[in-house]
């Protein structure tokens, strides 16, 4: 169980858990490193490789939440891949998210609360006094929708200097509010959750 709520004791009508777990929800993946294949007309299948195991493994259980079974393997690269089967439930994502072997941001695409979560769990980290999201190198045509969808959310970034592929998040208030929306980090993933506190990484 994670809370976000806000000072007053209310909860963001976008906040993480302003509604149940919903298939929907793994968009939040597709924001980022998330991929997702059909086969035929008839399923649809997720996948996503991340820099880090605990990446997958938390990525695994939220697809399990949403009554997903998803494995945790090594892609071709060496790195942590996770990855659904073949489902019809799925299908809609991947005639959303694909137009012929590009993927594309769908249209009216609105953020919430919970599909941030889901992006922070797949490809985001704290950094100095701001917080990087990863977004999908091999989809550019995605990133400035990307920017417009955070910004609609109430979370202003920006392109991570020198990076074509990060976005950056910057301030307190911001911060405060991303927090507010997606909740207490799953365990193991507090060091890669968005903090207030400055944060300076290790070379």
């Amino acid at each position: 169980m994670f809370y976000s709520v806000r000072v007053d004791g209310t909860i963001s009508l976008f906040s993480a858990e302003a509604s149940g777990p919903v298939l929907a929800d793994l968009a939040g993946v597709l924001c980022g490193p998330g991929r997702m294949t059909g086969f035929g007309r008839t399923a649809g299948r997720l996948s996503a490789v991340v820099d880090e195991p605990w990446r997958a493994g938390a990525l695994a259980r939220e697809c399990r939440r949403r009554g997903v079974q998803a494995q945790v393997s090594a892609a071709e690269c060496g790195r942590p891949l996770v990855r659904t089967p073949f489902r019809v439930d799925l299908l809609p994502l991947e005639r959303r998210w694909n137009r012929g072997e590009e993927k594309v941001l769908p249209e009216g695409f609105r953020l919430d609360g919970a599909m941030l979560r889901m992006w922070a769990l797949a490809a985001g980290s704290p950094q100095g006094n701001g917080y990087l999201l990863a977004l999908d190198p091999a989809a550019p045509e995605t990133h400035e929708l990307l920017i417009t969808a955070l910004a609609r959310l109430g979370v202003p970034a920006k392109v991570q200097k020198g990076e074509d592929a990060l976005l950056r998040v910057t301030g307190r208030r911001r911060l405060a509010h991303v927090l507010e929306l997606i909740g207490d980090a799953p365990a193991g993933a507090e060091p890669a959750w968005p903090s207030l506190v400055p944060v300076v990484r290790a070379v």
